[in-house]
């Protein structure tokens, strides 16, 4: 039997965080919505490597001090809506762990990173088209602090939290 994949996202500070999943809250269809607002660094790393990806996770952010994000606006997903999220770090950041797991990567966690936490996904075209509208001008904090990577086992819809490592204050 195969572990479960694993999810690997940015952790953010808390009154984004609860600022975010409020929105996300708001706006994500209620039946479908079983994780949090997040900012999703990898989708799906094999989970029979939970020992590396974990040391890994823990190596880099160790060495990593806490970095600001800036919330641009929306964007639109098509079939959703994200809120546009950018820092001169997150390349990096992610680029590291990508080099360390290229080998186990899907095609999709090879792209590069376009960073964005979804606040809607999987509605016709024209309720994502009125979010964009609703919410361009009340998206939640311009400005948010990245905190540490969490590591999540997806679990076919929800998923069970695995560790967190935090970055160097």
């Amino acid at each position: 039997m195969t572990a479960s994949p694993l999810v690997v996202t940015l952790t953010v500070d808390q009154d984004t965080q609860d600022a975010w999943d409020a929105v996300r809250r708001t706006w994500f269809p209620p039946g479908r919505l079983v994780v949090g607002a997040h900012l999703t660094l990898f989708h799906a790393l094999p989970g029979e490597f939970a020992g590396p990806v974990l040391a890994d996770c823990s190596d880099v952010a160790g060495g990593t001090p806490a970095f600001s994000l800036a919330v641009a606006g929306v964007r639109s997903l098509g079939r959703g809506v994200a809120l546009a999220v950018s820092a001169p770090e997150l390349p990096d950041l992610h680029a590291t762990l990508r080099d360390r797991w290229r080998p186990w990567l899907t095609p999709q966690d090879r792209q590069p990173l376009r960073p964005h936490v979804t606040i809607q996904n999987k509605v016709d075209a024209h309720v994502a088209a009125a979010t964009m509208r609703a919410v361009r001008g009340n998206f939640g904090p311009a400005t948010a602090r990245a905190t540490g990577i969490a590591v999540w086992r997806y679990l076919g819809g929800p998923w069970e939290p695995v560790t967190v490592c935090r970055f160097r204050d």
